[in-house]
């Protein structure tokens, strides 16, 4: 019996010297060292295996190449055969089962995408999908955008928490419980951002990992070129030999169930061997539609944080260093007060009002001031401020009911303030990109849960209440037409 477990090791060691010519060694570690050689009958060889997931993606990811090294080292006639070990139920004791080389999806793919040009000759390169056709050399470049740092990223209390979770990411990348990283906010707030600066974070202390940012739009387009050239395989592999994914704007990804089902099995190829992922979102996985929910559940499994609004004193922090940047040292307080107060959308937003005034003062040599200001900024916003503030809605609807914009925050369940609070709540939903969490803090720190319920009661009201519909389409010809 010894003798035959040292021919069946023999034989498989012949094997994977084979296998570890035409694959990664990443690959090869993670795939085929813990593989056992337990038996060789008749041409027939036994290995071992972890788990069903490992016969099941070596099946699907490896058969063409297992199929080679078997016939080069046992002949025509070689087979082979998994053993894998199955806990009972009270895990108590160890069984197995027994299976067969049997792969249906590899055996349909091998003639269309064969892993072998020659049984003679080494595995092909798997392509890089950021790279044009006919590149053999596999060389990740991250798709970072160095200036998008965590030294230009300006700390607020509308960021902390994301901010802080990502840098903790960054010191320890997949070893933390904020894995997956799930950022969601409204447009202009610094998902981009963040996203790029724990890549570049990761970086500095792991410069050993590989670490790529990809949009969800660049990931549809490249399994599109996948599907079409029949290169799946190859472009999950891709995938798989990365250190940490940063997925930017997951949400493009709605109602495409195949780009879903394929995402959802690197997203548990990551979770399994502790690879780091970060995703942003427009909205929170409790409030996305158009996802499986096996995915979704996954979105939930490490952190959401969301990014608001900045508050004005983070506003002032961050257009002081956009000017600072600008190579601006010197400029009145008035100036960036003014700025901090009538731009209060997004951070984008503060960013292009600046680039404006900096240029008009630059072409036309004049100096900024309060004045020079006003005039770029009402060009600059007035199509858009009313339409993206959550201020400018409570002010409309404040002014409608006669009442003060501070009694919205107080804790008063009075019927018409508890109406008029609903009311904003329901139009900064209608006319904003802020999640539900983010109208509900700036509405008096409510959660997510009260807005839906505030926007749910207006709902019916306007149903069921000929006067209130009657004053809410009022309000809404004020915010269409402002």
């Amino acid at each position: 019996m010894k003798e035959k477990v040292n021919d069946c090791q023999i034989i498989w060691n012949q094997c994977l010297k084979i296998i570890k010519e035409n694959i990664s060694l990443q690959s090869f570690e993670t795939w085929f060292a813990p593989i056992k050689a337990i038996g060789l009958n008749n041409h027939v060889l036994t290995i071992e295996v972890p788990s069903m997931f490992y016969h099941e993606f070596i099946e699907g990811n490896f058969w063409e190449l297992l199929k080679t090294a078997i016939k080069k080292v046992l002949g025509a006639n070689g087979k082979l055969e998994y053993k894998i070990p199955i806990s009972s139920t009270d895990n108590s004791e160890r069984s197995s089962v027994t299976l067969p080389t049997s792969n249906i999806n590899a055996v349909e793919l091998q003639d269309k995408n064969p892993i072998f040009v020659e049984e003679d000759k080494k595995l092909r390169q798997i392509p890089n999908p950021f790279v044009l056709p006919g590149i053999k050399k596999l060389n990740i470049k991250s798709q970072l955008n160095k200036n998008l740092n965590f030294d230009n990223f300006i700390e607020g209390d509308c960021n902390r928490l994301a901010r802080a979770a990502g840098y903790a990411i960054a010191q320890n990348p997949g070893k933390t419980a904020f894995n997956p990283l799930f950022i969601y906010s409204g447009v202009g707030l610094g998902k981009t951002h963040l996203a790029h600066a724990i890549g570049l974070e990761t970086k500095v202390h792991f410069p050993e990992l590989t670490v790529l940012y990809v949009n969800a739009e660049t990931f549809i387009q490249q399994y599109i070129e996948a599907a079409r050239g029949n290169n799946i395989n190859d472009f999950v592999h891709f995938y798989h030999l990365l250190d940490v994914l940063i997925i930017d704007d997951i949400e493009f990804l709605i109602a495409k169930p195949k780009t879903q089902e394929v995402f959802f099995h690197i997203f548990n190829f990551y979770h399994q061997k502790n690879k780091q992922l970060v995703i942003t979102s427009d909205k929170s996985p409790s409030e996305m539609t158009g996802f499986e929910q096996r995915l979704l559940s996954r979105f939930k499994w490490g952190l959401s944080a969301d990014l608001q609004v900045p508050d004005k004193e983070t506003r002032i922090k961050i257009i002081r260093s956009k000017i600072y940047n600008n190579g601006i040292q010197d400029i009145d307080e008035e100036v960036i007060e003014y700025l901090a107060y009538r731009i209060v959308t997004n951070v984008r937003e503060i960013e292009g009002a600046i680039i404006s005034i900096l240029a008009q003062s630059s072409l036309n040599k004049k100096q900024i001031t309060v004045e020079l200001a006003k005039q770029m900024i009402d060009k600059f916003v007035q199509n858009t401020v009313h339409e993206m503030s959550i201020d400018f809605i409570q002010k409309v609807v404040c002014d409608y009911y006669n009442m003060p914009v501070n009694q919205l925050f107080s804790k008063s369940r009075k019927r018409d303030i508890v109406h008029v609070r609903h009311s904003s709540m329901y139009f900064a939903k209608k006319y904003t990109d802020m999640s539900l969490s983010q109208i509900g803090a700036k509405c008096g720190d409510k959660d997510h849960a009260t807005v839906l319920h505030a926007c749910r009661a207006i709902e019916n009201l306007i149903a069921t209440d000929k006067k209130i519909k009657e004053d809410l389409n009022n309000i809404d010809k004020i915010l269409k037409n402002s």
